[in-house]
C-alpha cells in the first residue's frame, strides 16, 4: 500500500467562533456560549468559546451549569450562517486541493489527501497545513487545528489528541510516533471510535490501553465484538485501510432516512399524534423528492419516565402519505396509550427507486396520493416549506411551521 499523507483540519469552536468574528470579538478572550435561551436554561450549549474552556468549562453543557462568576454573552443559533461559513472554508480547501481528495467529516471538519500535492507545491507537510490554516484565518477570522497522519485515522488522533497542546495547533503521527506517545494513554475515550460503552466491554477483559489491545489474544477480542475487532486491532497498531478514493466510492447496499425530534414539552399521546403525522408527511415528501419508495417504518417513542416504546409496519414499497400514515397510526394507537411523551424518531428504512404493487380484481390502480405530494413538494421548493401545509400543522401542538425554519433542529437564521 502507498504511503499517503493527510490533514485533517478542525475549526476551533466553530459555532461560537462564527458569534465572535460576526461581532468582531476575540473569541480567545470573550465569554460566548451558543444555546437557545427561549428554551429555558436546560438548553443545552451547541458551542463555547475556548476562553470558557480555558476556565474548565465543558463544551456541551446546559445553560445552568455555567458558574455564576461567568457571564457569557448568549448567541442564539445560526445554522444558516454557520453553513455559509463551512462553505467558504471549503472553498479556500479546493484552492490548495481539488475534491476528490477532500472528504467533509462535518460541518467544521475535513479530512484532505495532500499525498500529491506536497511535490506540486514544494513543501513539507507541516508548511502546507500552516498555510491552509493560517488562509482560513485571514479570509474568515476562524481559527483552525490540524492532524497530520499517515493514514486517516493517525490523522484524526493526531488532530483530537495532540494539536490541541501545541502552540501551532499542528500534531503529527506517524505508526512509530504513534506507538511511542500514545500506546499507554489513558483514557481510551480520547481515541476516534472509542466510547464509553467500548470501553466498558474492554474493561472486562482489563484492557485499558492501546498497548494492551495490540497485544491481546485475537480471539477475546472478536468474541467480544464480532468483526468490530477488526478495527480496533487495526487502530491499536496505528493502521487504517480506508482511503479518501474508497470512501467517495462506497455505495451503501441498503439505505434510510429519519428524522427525530425531542419536544418542547411533555405531550400526551393524543398531541403526539399530531407530531408523528408532521413527521410522516415530511419523510414522504423526501421520498418523493429521490424518487424512492419504502418498504419498513419504525418508531421510537421516548417517555418521560426514561422508558421507550419501539415498533414497525411494513408497508410493501409506498411512498403514499395515507397508506404509510394510516399503518404507523393504526399500530400507535394499539400500543400507546396515556403516557407521556419527551422524544419521537421515525424512520423509513429499505428504500428503493422500483415499486410492486400487489394487484386485485376489487380495487383500481390510482396515483392521486403520488400526484399530491409531488404537488406539494414543488411547490415548497419554489415558495418555501411553510407555503403550502396540512391543516393539522395549524393545531397549537403541532411543530412543524416553526421547524421548517429550523436546520439540525435549531435556528436557521
Amino acid at each position: 500500500m502507498d504511503m499517503r499523507t493527510y490533514l485533517v483540519i478542525d475549526l476551533k469552536s466553530f459555532y461560537a467562533s462564527v458569534e465572535c468574528v460576526e461581532r468582531k470579538l476575540d473569541p480567545f478572550k470573550v465569554d460566548l456560549v451558543v444555546a437557545d435561551i427561549k428554551r429555558n436554561k436546560g438548553a443545552i450549549c451547541l458551542a463555547i468559546s475556548p476562553s470558557m474552556k480555558e476556565k474548565g468549562i465543558k463544551n456541551r453543557c446546559r445553560i445552568y451549569e455555567i458558574p455564576k462568576n461567568v457571564k457569557p454573552i448568549i448567541a442564539k443559533p445560526r445554522m444558516k450562517k454557520y453553513i455559509e461559513y463551512s462553505a467558504l472554508i471549503y472553498g479556500i480547501y479546493l484552492d490548495y486541493v481539488a475534491k476528490e481528495d477532500i472528504h467533509v467529516y462535518s460541518i467544521d471538519e475535513a479530512f484532505l489527501d495532500v499525498t500529491s500535492y506536497l511535490k506540486m507545491y514544494n513543501m513539507d507537510v507541516i508548511t502546507l497545513a500552516k498555510t491552509i490554516i493560517s488562509d482560513i484565518k485571514k479570509r474568515t477570522g476562524i481559527t483552525a487545528t490540524c492532524g497530520i497522519g499517515t493514514n486517516m485515522y493517525l490523522a484524526k488522533i493526531a488532530l483530537d489528541i495532540l494539536a490541541k497542546h501545541n502552540k501551532d495547533y499542528i500534531g503529527y503521527l506517524d505508526e512509530k510516533l504513534y506507538k511511542e506517545l500514545l500506546w499507554d494513554h489513558t483514557p481510551l475515550t480520547d481515541f476516534w471510535q472509542i466510547g464509553r460503552g467500548i470501553q466498558n466491554r474492554l474493561y472486562k477483559h482489563h484492557i485499558k490501553t492501546m498497548r494492551e489491545i495490540a497485544n491481546c489474544n485475537p480471539k477475546i477480542l472478536y468474541k467480544e465484538f464480532g468483526i468490530e475487532a477488526e478495527y480496533l486491532i487495526d487502530h491499536a497498531n496505528g493502521m487504517e485501510p480506508m482511503t479518501i478514493k474508497e470512501i467517495k466510492a462506497y455505495k451503501p447496499k441498503s439505505t434510510s432516512i429519519s428524522n427525530s425530534q425531542i419536544l418542547f414539552r411533555n405531550y400526551n399521546e393524543k398531541e403526539a399524534r399530531i407530531i408523528i403525522t408532521e413527521m410522516i408527511d415530511n419523510l414522504v415528501l423526501e421520498l418523493v423528492k429521490r424518487n424512492l419508495y419504502v418498504n419498513n417504518v419504525s418508531i421510537y417513542i421516548s417517555l418521560s419516565n426514561s422508558d421507550h416504546i419501539t415498533f414497525s409496519v411494513n408497508v410493501n414499497s409506498s411512498n403514499s402519505y395515507n397508506t404509510i400514515l394510516n399503518k404507523v397510526l393504526n399500530e400507535y394507537d394499539y400500543l400507546v396509550e396515556s403516557n407521556i411523551i419527551r422524544k419521537i424518531g421515525i424512520s423509513f428504512n429499505d428504500l428503493n427507486n422500483k415499486k410492486y404493487e400487489q394487484l386485485d380484481l376489487f380495487n383500481n390502480i390510482d396515483n392521486n396520493d403520488y400526484t399530491i405530494e409531488k404537488t406539494m413538494y414543488n411547490i415548497k421548493s419554489k415558495y418555501g416549506k411553510n407555503s403550502i401545509l396540512r391543516c393539522i400543522s395549524l393545531d397549537e401542538n403541532a411543530t412543524m411551521m416553526i421547524r421548517n425554519n429550523y436546520i439540525g433542529g435549531h435556528n436557521a437564521k
